[in-house]
C-alpha cells in the first residue's frame, strides 16, 4: 500500500543537480502540481529529460522560466522561448534528440539495454561524432541508453497498490519513464480502492512505482 504525498513532500525528493524524466507532450500528461511545487521549492541545477519544454508558464516551461534547470535532454524546444533564449545564452545546455530515438533510448535504459541502433541521423548533424556501426550493409547510429535519478510521471488513476492507468495521447513519455529511473512518482487525477482498476485496464504495474502524489482537492 501507497500513501499518498502531498505535492511539496515530493518535490523533496528530488535534489538539486538530480537527473530528472518528465513525462508529457506540450504539457499533456505532466505531472502539473508537482513541477509547481519544485519551482516552490527552488530546485536548481536539474538535468530534465522529457519530450519537450512546453511553452512559458505551462509545465516544464514553468521549471525553465524559474531557473531550475541546467540542461535539457529532448526532441525539441521550439515551442518555448525562453528555452531557445537560455540555451543561446549559454545558461542552459540542451541536447536535441529525435523524438522516435528518444524515446527509444529511454526504452532501452528501461530494459536494461547499453543503447539502440537506429539509421535516424546518418548523414546529418545529429551523427557528428556519433559512433556508426555497419550491419548487414546498412549504417547504423548507436545511441546509449537513457536512464535517470527520478521519474516524474502522471496517469488518469491510481490504486493504493501504485498501478496506473493513463488517458488517450497522456501515455506518451509516462510508461517508458516509469521503467527508466531509480525512483518513481506519480501524480494521478485520482485514487482509487484496490479492485477498482481491472487488471487489464493497468498501464503501469505498481511494483515499478515507489510514491504517490496525493490527488487534488476538489473545489
Amino acid at each position: 500500500m501507497r500513501t499518498a504525498l502531498t505535492p511539496a513532500a515530493a518535490a523533496t525528493l528530488v535534489p538539486d543537480g538530480a537527473a530528472v524524466m518528465i513525462g508529457g507532450f506540450m504539457g499533456v500528461g505532466s505531472p502539473h502540481r508537482t513541477i509547481a511545487a519544485l519551482v516552490e521549492r527552488g530546485a536548481r541545477d536539474l538535468t530534465v529529460i522529457a519530450n519537450d519544454t512546453a511553452r512559458p508558464g505551462v509545465g516544464i516551461g514553468r521549471l525553465i522560466s524559474a531557473g531550475c534547470v541546467r540542461r535539457v535532454v529532448a526532441s525539441h524546444i521550439g515551442t518555448n522561448p525562453e528555452t531557445q533564449k537560455l540555451m543561446l545564452a549559454g545558461e542552459v545546455e540542451v541536447d536535441l534528440v529525435p523524438q522516435g530515438t528518444l524515446a527509444e533510448r529511454v526504452r532501452a535504459g528501461g530494459a536494461g539495454l547499453g543503447g539502440v541502433l537506429t539509421t535516424t541521423g546518418i548523414g546529418t548533424v545529429v551523427g557528428e561524432g556519433r559512433q556508426v556501426v555497419h550491419l548487414e550493409g546498412v549504417d547504423y547510429l548507436v545511441e546509449s541508453a537513457l536512464r535517470a535519478d527520478i521519474a516524474l510521471i502522471a496517469a488518469r488513476s491510481a490504486d493504493y497498490a501504485g498501478n496506473l492507468v493513463y488517458s488517450l495521447t497522456a501515455r506518451n513519455f509516462n510508461p517508458l519513464m516509469a521503467m527508466a529511473a531509480g525512483l518513481v512518482v506519480a501524480e494521478p487525477n485520482e485514487i482509487v480502492p484496490l479492485g477498482v482498476l481491472a487488471p487489464d485496464v493497468i498501464h503501469t504495474p505498481g511494483i515499478l512505482v515507489d510514491h504517490l502524489v496525493e490527488r487534488p482537492q476538489l473545489v
